[in-house]
């Protein structure tokens, strides 16, 4: 009778399991150190201007930066600030334009704010306001 011999390297499923739950910790391992928001790096759970403006903000200091950068600097993922992005053009607050190979955005600054209780001020105030 013949003893029937193990598998040293576990069953199919058991690796493609294995192999799936190190692609999930490689993605939530990526996206700390590429994603760390500085609203927790000093323990706040909010702050008081959205990452839309946080992005605006960005934009208008440095119109060539690439989207993996303004990520670092917001504290968000390169996806979120692209679909922010988008927002931004869509409603006429931002402008880009393709030179070569990189972007160059334009912030519309005499744009007003959307809220009703801040529509009576622009983005340039905004800008104004935080840049001081």
């Amino acid at each position: 009778m013949k003893k029937a011999s193990k598998n040293k390297r576990g069953s199919g499923s058991d690796r493609v399991r294995a192999g799936k739950q190190q692609g999930k910790d490689a993605m939530r391992d990526a996206k700390s150190e590429t994603a760390v928001s500085p609203a927790t790096d000093s323990g706040n759970r909010w702050t008081f201007l959205t990452n839309h403006a946080h992005v605006l903000i960005v934009l208008h200091r440095e119109p060539s930066i690439v989207l993996r950068e303004v990520a670092l600097k917001v504290g968000i993922t390169e996806r979120a600030v692209q679909r922010i992005i988008q927002d931004l053009e869509e409603e006429g607050f931002v402008k880009r334009e393709k030179i070569g190979r990189r972007n160059h955005y334009e912030v519309l600054t005499e744009q007003p704010l959307r809220h009703p209780i801040e529509k009576h001020k622009s983005i340039g105030d905004l800008l104004n306001l935080v840049s001081e």
